[in-house]
Formats: structure tokens, C-alpha cells, sequence
């Protein structure tokens, strides 16, 4: 009878323990088939533009995504680097890099998206050469775009710079300046504001787009592609893997937003993919 007894009570244990691991399993299949959700930090259009345009595509496959517009550039990655937000797009991998310095910061890129065509916008003068001995050219004042937009302007021959000793070229790195050009550091947001003040301005389309200035008819000079700055999705180290993530890059990097971009931004925002 005894044994009968534990025969019993072994059986029950056994049963109770297969409905406990399958009531454990539950969950984790109803959380297979969630909706994530996923926040991503932007600024200005195309950034913006091109987030919004993926977003039914993330819906098909189970993502949510909200697009986070912030009014300047520091605080995506503030917010991204906060958890805040899983991803933000603003930004070039060089200043990405310079603030994971700044910040000891565990940013990472995900995937370039465009390049955003760097170039000199003058209001009074259209071309270079026209610029007087000692024109004022405003430039953007983080330490990264100060080395673009020298070398940019080394690139063409406007100024000549050194050999590089650190991370990024600065002012002091300028070894030819024929017309003693003054560089005027500004924020990058102030940048269109100073097309009125300056003699010339180096930024990106994004910024001289609300003055109606494209560099395709309007910049005295441009960049183009060969560069480390192409506008860059990016997250943080512990998330750059997660499948929300990746499957929000191959969004971004699809057909559908070449052929977006090459409509409706020609040399404004060329893809980088």
C-alpha cells in the first residue's frame, strides 16, 4: 500500500512539474509574437522624412517605431546614450566618435544612410574667387565639422593644411591662408542665420535647404562623397544587435528609400548604400 501510495504521489510531482515548464513556456511564445516597441532620436528632414517613410514597413514586421524630434544636436545622444531612446539619426560617425569621447560613451554606428552634401553658400558672391582679402566664412564649432570644413576647403585648394598631429585638423593646423580668410566658429544650428552675416558659410543641405540654397545651384564649392561623414543610423553596444535594431537598418537601406532620396534630394542627401 505504502508503495502505491509513492507510486502516486511520484506521478502527481512529475505532472505537476510538466504543466508548471509548459505554463513557463506560455509567455515567452506570447512575447515572441509582441509588437516591440523602439524610439528613434532625429532632427530635421531628410532625417526625419526618411524614418517616417519606413514606418509601415516596421509596422508589417512587428515593430513600433516613434520618431523623437529634438531641437538640437546634443540631445539625441544625450537621450540615446541616457536609454532615453534605442537609436538615433542626425548625426556623422566622427562626431558620433567625438562624443563617445567626450561623454565616455558606448555609441556605436549601425549603417550609413546619405551623404549630406557639405558646402560653401555665399549670399553676395558667387564664386570663391570673388570672396575679398579677409572674408569672414562662418564654419560649424564642434571639433569634428571644424576639420570637414577645412578640409573641404583644403581639398579645393582655398586654404592649404598641415600634417594632422591629433584627431581632428583645427584652425591652427592651417599652414596657407593666401587671402587671410577669418574662420568664425559658430553652432551648427546658428549656421543659416550667419548666410546674412558672414561673407561665406560652410554647412550641410539640411541647413541650407530653409534659405532655398541646394549644392547643386548654389554652393560654391562641394564635397561629395569621397568621406567619413555620410549620416549614420546609430545605437548603443548593448543593443546594436537586438533584431528591432538591425531590422530597422535594413529598412533604411532599402529600395524604397534610395528611390526616395534620389526623387526628391538630388545631390542634397546621395545614399550611402
Amino acid at each position: 500500500m505504502k508503495k502505491l501510495v509513492l507510486l502516486v504521489t511520484l506521478v502527481m510531482v512529475v505532472l505537476a512539474a510538466c504543466s508548471q515548464k509548459k505554463e513557463e513556456q506560455k509567455p515567452a511564445e506570447t512575447t515572441a509574437n509582441e509588437e516591440v516597441s523602439i524610439k528613434v532620436a532625429s532632427l530635421i528632414p531628410p532625417m526625419t522624412e526618411i524614418l517616417e517613410l519606413i514606418q509601415p514597413t516596421l509596422e508589417e514586421q512587428g515593430i513600433n517605431m516613434e520618431v523623437v524630434v529634438l531641437g538640437d544636436n546634443v540631445q539625441p545622444n544625450n537621450a540615446l546614450a541616457n536609454e532615453e531612446v534605442d537609436a538615433n539619426f542626425f548625426q556623422h560617425v566622427p562626431y558620433m566618435e567625438e562624443y563617445n569621447r567626450s561623454n565616455d560613451s558606448n555609441l556605436v554606428p549601425v549603417t550609413p544612410i546619405y551623404f549630406a552634401n557639405y558646402g560653401v553658400y555665399a549670399k553676395d558672391f558667387s564664386s570663391m574667387d570673388e570672396l575679398p582679402e579677409g572674408a569672414v566664412v562662418a564654419i560649424a564649432n564642434d571639433v569634428s565639422n571644424i576639420d570637414r570644413s577645412l578640409k573641404l576647403l583644403d581639398q579645393h585648394g582655398v586654404i592649404t593644411l598641415g600634417e594632422k598631429t591629433d584627431t581632428y585638423f583645427t584652425q591652427a593646423d592651417i599652414k596657407e591662408n593666401p587671402k587671410n580668410y577669418e574662420f568664425k566658429e559658430v553652432d551648427l544650428l546658428m549656421l543659416a542665420r550667419m548666410y546674412d552675416d558672414a561673407d561665406a558659410v560652410v554647412m550641410t543641405p539640411a541647413y541650407a535647404a530653409p534659405l532655398g540654397l541646394t549644392p547643386k545651384s548654389d554652393a560654391l564649392l562641394t564635397e561629395g562623397t569621397d568621406n567619413d561623414f555620410a549620416i549614420t543610423l546609430v545605437a548603443r553596444e548593448d543593443n546594436v544587435d537586438t533584431e528591432a535594431i538591425q531590422k530597422l537598418a535594413e529598412a533604411m537601406t532599402s529600395d524604397e528609400v534610395r528611390k526616395f532620396l534620389e526623387e526628391n534630394f538630388d545631390e542634397t542627401a546621395i545614399p550611402a548604400f
